[in-house]
């Protein structure tokens, strides 16, 4: 894929493609991780909301630019 051709659309690209693919994978990697690993578990959940407060931080980041 080529890269964006400016911020706006490198960071709809983030949002649409980017951010929901690696929280699945994070999630998936959570969900095959035994519950007895914690500190795998932890760190996973750390990355998953991590991730999704970047998607706020994108989102409302494209919402300002459209005001």
């Amino acid at each position: 894929m080529p890269r964006p051709r400016n911020e706006h659309d490198a960071l709809e690209h983030e949002l649409r493609d980017e951010l929901p693919a690696q929280l699945a994978e994070y999630q998936r990697e959570l969900d095959a991780t035994p519950v007895t690993f914690t500190e795998s578990r932890k760190r996973l959940g750390w990355q998953i909301r991590k991730l999704q407060k970047r998607l706020v931080e994108v989102e409302a980041r494209l919402a300002a630019e459209t005001v």
